[in-house]
């Protein structure tokens, strides 16, 4: 199964494609204001409005054999925690070796903004090449799923 947090996911195209070729299931959960697929692969998954409620509903559910599309720091580590397979928008992967680091950074750059009302916003676009990555790096883990 391959869960998306895909109320701002700019990758819901290509998740759709590559689990089509591998036959994978597909749950894209958000709050609404998605159109649901039309391929019988993928379910669109409505969770009420309200603060993380999209990401405890993944979090519940995902877990060894899963991959999981967010760019949600807190959720990746607890589908990590969970034996998920855990990519970001960019192809990046999250894992035992790396989220305690990736959280500890989003932890410090959150405490820089507060501190700074001037420092806001920033950070860079999605390019074709962190679409690219992201392709190659959801290829590679379907592979890795399957082989268990």
């Amino acid at each position: 199964m391959i869960y998306v947090d895909a109320d701002a996911c700019p990758v819901k195209d290509e998740v759709e494609r590559v689990a089509t070729r591998h036959r994978t299931p597909v749950r894209m959960v958000a709050n609404g204001g998605l159109r649901p697929s039309r391929n019988p692969l993928v379910e669109t998954v409505f969770v009420p409005e309200g603060p993380d409620v999209a990401d405890i509903w993944i979090a519940e559910r995902a877990g060894p054999g899963d991959v999981v599309v967010t760019g949600d720091i807190p959720l990746a580590a607890r589908c990590v925690a969970a034996g998920a397979e855990v990519l970001k928008h960019n192809g990046e992967q999250l894992n035992a070796a790396n989220i305690g680091n990736v959280l500890a950074t989003r932890d410090l750059m959150a405490d820089l903004r507060a501190a700074d009302p001037f420092r806001q916003g920033g950070g860079k676009g999605f390019t074709r090449a962190d679409r690219s990555r992201f392709l190659q790096a959801l290829e590679d883990a379907l592979r890795r799923v399957a082989r268990r």
